[in-house]
């Protein structure tokens, strides 16, 4: 059961980004979210993920990746959703945000990702190897970081359902460009949502489970 939950604000560049912090009562680490194209922090699939990590005592932060007027540009365009570079970047602002936090700066990070967000998730942990401690990604999208791929030191989690064929496949891709420990795991009968009853459970063991074991906890 979450501890406590709060409504934070966080700087990233020049825009203000709203966020949610779930914290346990003990903590073990902190899971930062990025969301996944045109979904935001109230993603149900990620906070059904975040609070099951909570009763792990991992805490978490999902937020948005966009603001408000950019989530209306976006509706239309589609474009904002796959600039991975911004995304990253916002992300890696998120992470120093944590750093400047006396109740978070001492804690492990991980980053969990889904679908583009995935993405986001990789382009930010090579940015930042001392700093992020693993990745999780969940339908994610990882080839779209293909460029910061080699680069990623993070142990990283890569989490298809196994009836997603096209996905599977990107991220086995994906995988062997890291240079780093990895593991693709397949959720059987799994879609791409992971809407299938028991598949967003087995999501959270999973994602658990790994970040428990890459973030000295």
């Amino acid at each position: 059961m979450t501890d406590r939950a709060c409504e934070v604000q966080l700087e990233a560049g020049e825009v203000s980004l709203p966020g949610t912090l779930l914290l346990p009562d003990r903590m073990r680490g902190l899971v930062i979210f990025a969301h996944g194209s045109g979904s935001s922090r109230r993603s149900p699939r990620n906070r059904y993920v975040a609070e099951g990590l909570s009763r792990d005592c991992l805490a978490s932060l999902l937020f948005d990746l966009l603001t408000a007027e950019e989530e209306r540009v976006d509706a239309r365009s589609r474009a904002l959703r796959f600039n991975i570079g911004m995304l990253g970047r916002r992300l890696g602002a998120v992470i120093d945000w944590a750093d400047g936090s006396p109740a978070l700066r001492e804690q492990p990070i991980g980053l969990f990702g889904a679908s583009t967000g995935a993405a986001a998730a990789l382009v930010a942990a090579a940015e930042r190897p001392q700093r992020v401690g693993a990745v999780v990604s969940r339908g994610g999208r990882p080839d779209l970081a293909a460029a910061a791929l080699p680069r990623v030191r993070a142990p990283s989690l890569f989490i298809v359902g196994a009836a997603d064929d096209v996905v599977i496949e990107l991220n086995r891709a994906a995988a062997e460009a890291l240079a780093v420990e990895h593991r693709l795991e397949l959720v059987a009968g799994a879609t791409h949502l992971f809407e299938e009853p028991g598949a967003l459970e087995e999501v959270t063991h999973l994602a658990s489970q790994w970040f428990l074991a890459h973030l000295g906890a």
